[in-house]
Parts: C-alpha cells; structure tokens; sequence
C-alpha cells in the first residue's frame, strides 16, 4: 500500500482503485498547505510547510491506511509546532 513513484508520476491507491497524480497537478493537499502557511506565516517557510505535509500524508497512510485532508491538517499542524518549539528553544 503507499504511494509508487514512477517516471514524474504518483500512482495513489483511493480505497481500492489507483489514480494517477502527476507532479504538475495540483497536490490533493493544496488546500490543507494554503491553511498551515497563513496559519505558520513568519514562523516556517512554504518548503518546510509542505515537507510536513507530505510527511504527515505518508504517516497517515502507514498508520491508518487513509490520509484524509483532515487527518493529515492535524498531523502535520503538530509537527509544524514541534518544530517552532525546538527553534525557539535553540534561541
């Protein structure tokens, strides 16, 4: 189960059926990043923001078997705030 990279384009397992996602699409999350970035705006960068929502999509997929666009919010929100804690605590 997971997501297959192949040649530029994601194979992405819905339930049962597989979709193509190629890497010009816009990502299933797009909505989920705009949010983190207002939300973490000054604190972290774009990239780090969707690195930490690509991280919590493939938690979430590993753990669960599902990554919701809610489930993966929640996810990488927190690790969002685990990194503003340790930046903050190196001064």
């Amino acid at each position: 189960m997971g997501t297959k990279r192949q040649e530029g384009n994601f194979r992405m397992r819905v339930g049962e059926q597989m979709t193509d996602h190629t890497e010009t699409d816009p990502t299933p999350y797009a909505d989920v990043e705009t949010v983190l970035c207002d939300e973490f705006a000054g604190v972290h960068s774009a990239t780090t923001v969707t690195r930490c929502v690509e991280a919590a999509h493939y938690g979430a997929l590993e753990v669960t078997g599902y990554a919701h666009p809610s489930l993966v919010e929640r996810i990488a929100r927190k690790h969002l705030h685990v990194l503003a804690l340790v930046a903050s605590e190196r001064g």
